[in-house]
């Protein structure tokens, strides 16, 4: 086995694979003058199962063509496998034509990635489940559900009850609301544009009750603070988020101090983009991620990683 990472999260790199019990290889990486990025694998990986680890966050267009070239050179040098780790899986949001003359970003990317000799990836919580099958190779999903719920459990939360901040986080909230045992609502939402986001109803009772809201990722956090505020109105007796991939933007940062939302709790699929706020809580994927690589490369079923216990 062979650990490769590109400079999108060292940090979380680093942490999988200790846990994974092996070293990152030795890769250098640069840019030309003009801006191309250059990548030499310093080590041998010929015959050997190479894991890429790179989400394909801010910002997305250097840290995709980053992975892309990476892959490009491990199979020129003759890798046996190659599966790209993608805790976050960018352009993911635009995964279906809901507009004349737009395109399928989710696809296009994994065009991208099977094109460049991608032969299996492993990703955590898609913005949408059936990016899956946008893929003709193997497509390891994982879910930072296991990370969250054993959080929130020892919290011992009473009256709790799990908020889909949109019609489109429904299934999700209700998938939560059963591993914790509690009960759902969900928030009816206008959009305005990419950075407003108006709440208009709820559907649920949430009065003198603990708030959970569930979402897949936030980068301006509109639409989880407008839910909040709805949430409050109608009496919610405290509100938390539950977040797997945190984008957030300083607006974002400036919106959640602003907001109910009394703490929000992320992974370290993505790094920071600006100064955290002391509202943010970050639990690690790492383990899990390590977990699900060792079990990838001895040929072991990952479908107990899944499992909430």
């Amino acid at each position: 086995m062979k650990i490769l990472t590109g400079t999108a999260h060292r940090d979380l790199a680093e942490r999988i694979a200790a846990k994974a019990g092996e070293k990152l290889c030795d890769v250098q990486i640069s840019r030309f003058p003009d801006g191309e990025i250059f990548v030499k694998i310093v080590e041998n990986v010929r015959g050997r199962d190479v894991y890429i680890i790179q989400p394909t966050s801010y910002p997305p267009n250097e840290n995709l063509m980053e992975l892309l070239i990476m892959i490009d050179a491990a199979k020129r040098a003759s890798a046996s496998r190659i599966t790209a780790v993608m805790p976050f899986y960018g352009y993911a949001r635009q995964d279906r034509k809901d507009q004349p003359r737009v395109p399928i970003t989710a696809k296009l990317v994994a065009n991208l990635l099977v094109a460049a000799g991608t032969n299996r990836l492993l990703t955590m919580d898609l913005h949408a489940q059936q990016i899956q099958g946008f893929f003709d190779i193997p497509v390891d999903h994982l879910y930072a559900a296991p990370v969250f719920v054993k959080y929130l459990r020892d919290k011992n939360l009473k009256d709790l009850v799990v908020v889909a901040p949109d019609t489109g986080g429904m299934k999700l909230a209700a998938d939560y609301a059963d591993m914790l045992g509690a009960r759902v609502a969900v928030v009816g939402k206008e959009r305005k544009s990419a950075e407003r986001v108006e709440a208009t109803h709820l559907v649920g009772d949430v009065k003198g009750c603990n708030a959970v809201l569930v979402d897949d990722m936030t980068s301006t956090a509109a639409t989880l603070t407008a839910a909040a505020k709805l949430l409050e109105q109608a009496g919610a007796k405290s509100i938390r988020a539950a977040v797997s991939h945190s984008l957030l933007s300083s607006k974002g940062v400036e919106r959640l101090n602003e907001s109910p939302i009394i703490e929000l709790v992320t992974t370290d699929s993505v790094p920071a983009r600006c100064e955290v706020s002391s509202k943010v809580k970050v639990l690690s994927v790492a383990e899990l991620l390590a977990e699900a690589i060792r079990r990838i490369h001895d040929n072991n079923s990952v479908t107990s990683l899944f499992k909430i216990t």
